[in-house]
């Protein structure tokens, strides 16, 4: 009888509307079992599973698990669990909000195996994973998917599927084996044939590209609570805010050695279906009293431009008002108080 190979032993932290459709096609595909961690949904899809309307895997899929439901990180050593060999996070990057995400996947991480792989928005979210774990493989991943958990345990997946995923250099790792790492994760997350898993070997082009559209429509939809298609109707919005946030991101990507496209703003501003009257993650966060991912996504490529010297002057305004939203969120759940200190500085 011949032996049929291991699946690949996944957890997914993170099961919102990104982060189940990747379960899926990676359970689908039968070359990987995955163990899900689930938050504010873990009752519901515990007892119900996940209904998933799909443009990719069809419509009505009612009841579906992964392999294992848990409501917190699993401890790999105090439970005696076979140890993970990829750590997938599609979580929110709230980096200025513990527990940070290498805070997070500590338990589950085994050091010198497991693969950690960041599918997350922003720049610069590997360092400090990198640090904390020097000894492991980091991926890094940018997902083009449009799926959304519209109720607890309800996934529309109404846009394509398209996850592109790249070694990130870490200091114990070799060239070969984080190659492979990201070779072997791309074909476990293609076995389904309905999504499009890529292997990047150019990740800092492909988050800079993606930091046009966060940095300004995902940043400035927050503050304005406003759809991508209302700004493009008043014009004004675009011409002020969004194309010069765009251009900041372009030129600060150039210093730092990469090259976007000369017409990537224009392209960008467009690239919203004209009927959508999209709201970008973010803006949806906040709405919901959630924490916003502004550091990487705002921050980092803000800090990026001052050590390179460019200048970038609406991105520093647009931060420092996520900055003080966040700040009203963090009050909003009792992480900060507003009360004078002898520290104050305006007191």
């Amino acid at each position: 009888m011949i032996s049929q190979p291991s699946k690949a032993n996944v957890l997914l932290v993170g099961s919102g509307g990104v982060g189940t459709m990747g379960a899926y096609a990676l359970e689908t595909g039968g070359k990987a079992e995955v163990t899900a961690v689930l938050r504010s949904n873990y009752e519901a899809v515990s007892k119900q599973g996940f209904s998933i309307d799909s443009i990719e895997h069809g419509d009505g899929i009612v009841g579906w698990k992964p392999t294992t439901l848990v409501n917190r990180v699993p401890s790999v050593a105090e439970e005696g669990l076979k140890p993970f060999d990829f750590i997938v996070v599609t979580t929110k990057n709230v980096a200025d909000v513990s527990p940070t995400v290498d805070e997070v996947i500590e338990p589950a991480v085994t050091p010198g195996h497991s693969v950690i792989v960041l599918v997350q928005n922003g720049l610069n979210i590997e360092k400090p994973v990198i640090a904390k774990y020097p000894g492991n493989t980091v991926l890094s991943g940018v997902s083009l998917i449009g799926a959304t958990e519209t109720a607890w345990g309800k996934i529309r997946h109404d846009d394509k599927d398209i996850v592109k995923i790249g070694p990130y250099k870490s200091p114990n790792v070799t060239e070969q084996d984080s190659t492979a790492a990201a070779q072997k994760f791309v074909e476990i997350y293609n076995a389904c044939g309905k999504v499009e898993a890529i292997y990047d070997d150019n990740v800092p082009f492909t988050r800079w590209r993606k930091l046009i559209y966060n940095s300004s429509f995902n940043s400035v939809a927050t503050i304005l609570r406003m759809d991508t298609t209302r700004m493009r109707i008043s014009e004004h919005v675009i011409d002020n805010l969004i194309r010069p946030a765009m251009l900041e991101i372009k030129s600060t990507a150039k210093a730092a050695g990469i090259e976007l496209p000369d017409d990537i703003a224009e392209v960008m501003i467009r690239v919203d279906p004209k009927e959508t009257y999209f709201k970008p993650s973010m803006c949806q966060d906040i709405e919901k009293g959630n924490y916003i991912e502004f550091e990487n996504i705002v921050g980092e490529p803000m800090r990026e431009a001052e050590k390179l010297g460019v200048s970038t002057p609406v991105l520093k305004i647009i931060y420092g008002i996520l900055k003080g939203l966040q700040w009203k969120t963090m009050e909003a759940k009792g992480l900060v108080v507003p009360k004078w200190s002898d520290d104050s500085v305006y007191g």
